[in-house]
């Protein structure tokens, strides 16, 4: 898994041709959540 950041223990992570709409994922411990970047809307996991 790309990760392109680590922020206070948050993992910013893009995976390269993953599904529409335009996103990245923000993992901390077991919590996942998906990022719309169009948007800025959040969608958990």
């Amino acid at each position: 898994m790309p990760t392109f950041f680590i922020i206070d223990g948050v993992k910013i992570e893009l995976y390269y041709k993953d599904h529409n709409p335009p996103h990245f994922h923000a993992i901390y411990a077991e919590y996942e959540i998906l990022v719309d970047i169009k948007n800025i809307k959040n969608y958990q996991r």
